[in-house]
């Protein structure tokens, strides 16, 4: 960039970028030497403007908006400018730089749990931001910085905002939370937002709640806003200007729509051509009913409730309640819902890790209704599980191949030898070189840990699978590599599978059959294309509509249907 670029408002106004990145360079020192993040990347953000970065883990990405706010670790050393109102963040005093922060911009981060202290009322962490940024000498009393807390929390939906500011955090939902995270970006009124992967961990309803509060931001209040995401569906729903970062530098920039309808790089093309999209290649295409229900049976559930007894006074809470499905031989059976709705405490009763309360669930023709751990034990074998993170799943202080190894050590016995042969068939079966064994966990990318957890799944062949949540904290190109491996290794091995996901495009992809979870209750079920095809009950179109497409056009398109059906 050779300057500020003057920039024409919807108003006719000219205004300057609000936020303009020129010739950044990032590096972070190792033992083994520098190691560039971020290479040559030059970037603006107009007013009232929504700009995507996207890319992949190790793109860039998520280092180019930390530098924005001045938030690189000691290790990081900067090159280029950042300016905003015409203050290069990179070379500002830090007492310049906490002014900056909170009043010109504000961020929003992933994980609203780790963002909000778990300690204090939400209206006591807006305030103090509030406080914290009095200018002039002037003292912001409590009274003042607690009506304008109350104020924010309106800004965003949050519901009788004049009680909930005394809220503590764990009295908020997941969606509720990013909400308070939001206000509190929003209580010194910044001209721009920086929004990290805010909406990667929520559900489809709540994430569709989320982008019309960012929307409304930009619409109501003429925020800018810089979205860092890997989800092109949320790119599609929300940007109006997209740009692609690859190992640190930037591949491609263009308006969402001429991005999308016609990408000119061959990277930019593999990430759109890497999304699920509801309705194209989906495994239940020329299933039939029948089929379905000849196949033999190795897990059934007849009005299964599962419920948790109160504490202190408070009523017993029923997570499933009256749940009928079964999972037939060689099938993968799709299990959505949101955050709440049960499909994980199911899943977690068919490996016995829950205990069941009321109904039958038949799990390889074992009752699991009071079931006894020592008569249980010898099935386990035949159940695999893969877990969502599998970072945590792993114990770091073992190898990958102790780690796969584990359940055939529990189950068989075998020698060193044999242990070690079939942990390394396993590995080449998931695409992981058999070296990769005598590595750590923390040694592995996301996705090639995910790879090892299917192995360990695995390991002793087992007849039923229950993957929960496998690839939601993947990027779109490794979710789309481990989406294509788990169908390859279940035409291969013939097991049958619970996937259980909130992501509808995924499960499309894999199921051929589909539950729909709501409050504990399966509200629908059926062949998957008929129940994404043409769904019967309220909720799953409510479902389907909340999904955001990675097509600009046919996204509007569905936003204004999602916003009709709400409000019938």
């Amino acid at each position: 960039m050779s300057g500020p670029e003057i920039i024409e408002t919807s108003a006719g106004q000219r205004a300057e970028p609000v936020l303009e990145i020129d010739h950044l360079k990032v590096t972070f020192a190792t033992d083994g030497g520098d190691v560039y993040a971020v290479k040559d990347v030059s970037l603006d953000v107009r007013p009232g403007e929504v700009l995507a970065i996207v890319g992949e883990s190790g793109s860039g990405k998520t280092v180019t908006a930390k530098t924005i706010l001045g938030l690189l670790p000691e290790t990081a050393t900067s090159g280029g400018a950042v300016l905003i109102n015409g203050n290069n963040v990179i070379s500002v005093s830090a007492a310049k730089l906490r002014q900056i922060r909170g009043r010109d911009v504000a961020m929003v981060f992933q994980e609203p749990s780790t963002a909000l202290n778990p300690v204090f009322t939400v209206g006591w962490q807006i305030a103090e931001g509030i406080r914290a940024h009095a200018t002039d000498g002037k003292r912001v009393t409590a009274k003042e910085a607690k009506a304008r807390a109350i104020e924010a929390l309106g800004k965003v939906g949050i519901p009788d905002p004049e009680h909930r500011v005394n809220y503590y955090p764990h009295q908020f939902s997941g969606g509720q939370k990013q909400r308070v995270v939001i206000a509190a970006a929003l209580a010194l009124n910044p001209g721009l937002i920086v929004a990290d992967e805010p909406t990667t961990a929520l559900d489809v309803t709540v994430q569709a709640e989320i982008l019309e509060l960012l929307r409304d931001l930009r619409d109501k209040y003429g925020t800018s806003i810089v979205l860092i995401t890997h989800n092109m569906g949320v790119v599609a729903d929300l940007a109006d200007r997209v740009v692609v970062m690859y190992q640190g530098d930037v591949v491609e920039e263009a308006p969402a729509r001429v991005l999308f309808a016609e990408p000119k790089q061959d990277y930019t093309r593999k990430l759109l051509a890497a999304v699920p999209h509801l309705g194209r290649n989906s495994a239940s295409a020329g299933l039939t009913e029948r089929a379905h229900k000849n196949s033999p049976v190795l897990v059934e559930a007849t009005d299964l409730t599962i419920e948790y007894p109160g504490r202190l006074g408070t009523p017993a809470f029923k997570a499933v309640d009256g749940v009928s499905f079964t999972v037939s031989e060689g099938e993968v059976f799709g299990l959505v819902g949101e955050s709440g709705s049960g499909k994980t405490t199911i899943g977690r009763a068919i490996a016995g890790l829950n205990r069941t309360t009321g109904g039958s669930l038949k799990v390889l023709g074992y009752e699991m209704l009071n079931f006894k751990e020592r008569t249980f034990k010898p099935l386990r074998k035949d159940i695999g599980f893969v877990f969502q993170d599998p970072a945590a799943s792993f114990n770091p202080q073992l190898t990958i191949g102790e780690c796969v190894a584990e359940p055939m050590l529990i189950h068989t016995n075998p020698s060193p030898a044999q242990a070690r042969k079939r942990v390394g068939e396993l590995l080449e079966s998931v695409q992981l070189p058999a070296s990769y064994a005598d590595r750590y966990p923390h040694e592995l990318s996301g996705g090639q840990r995910q790879r090892a957890s299917l192995a360990r799944a695995l390991i002793l062949n087992p007849r039923l699978l229950i993957a929960d949540e496998p690839t939601s904290a993947l990027d779109v190109s490794v979710q789309a590599k481990v989406l294509e491996l788990f169908k390859d290794i279940q035409a291969e091995f013939g097991f049958a599978a619970l996937f259980i996901s909130h992501d509808l495009a995924v499960v499309d992809i894999l199921s051929q059959w589909v539950g729909v979870l709501y409050k504990g209750k399966l509200v629908e079920q059926g062949i998957g294309s008929q129940v994404m095809g043409s769904p019967q009950h309220d909720y799953t179109k409510r479902l389907i509509a909340s999904l955001p497409v990675p097509d600009p056009d046919e996204q509007a398109r569905r936003r204004a249907a999602h916003r009709a059906l709400l409000a019938t």
